[in-house]
């Protein structure tokens, strides 16, 4: 679906984006041009930003816990 109609992006390209490291608005701005037009697209844009990192974040799996060396009893 188009979100940018200015711009001609989609929620593809936006999820892309994101899933390649763009973190913030500012981010897709920079790479796919969005809200330099009208802006219009601000609203839904931010809604897919919003979906996509907390999609990412569930995806990936826990860090795992630091681990302490074993202390020896001598």
């Amino acid at each position: 679906m188009y979100i940018c109609v200015c711009k001609g992006v989609t929620d593809h390209a936006i999820r892309q984006a994101v899933l390649q490291g763009a973190e913030r608005m500012r981010d897709l701005k920079a790479c796919l041009g969005v809200t330099e037009q009208c802006g219009l697209c601000a609203c839904h844009t931010k809604m897919v930003l919003d979906q996509t990192r907390k999609q990412k974040t569930l995806a990936q799996p826990p860090s795992p816990e630091p681990t302490r060396p074993h202390e020896s009893i001598i």
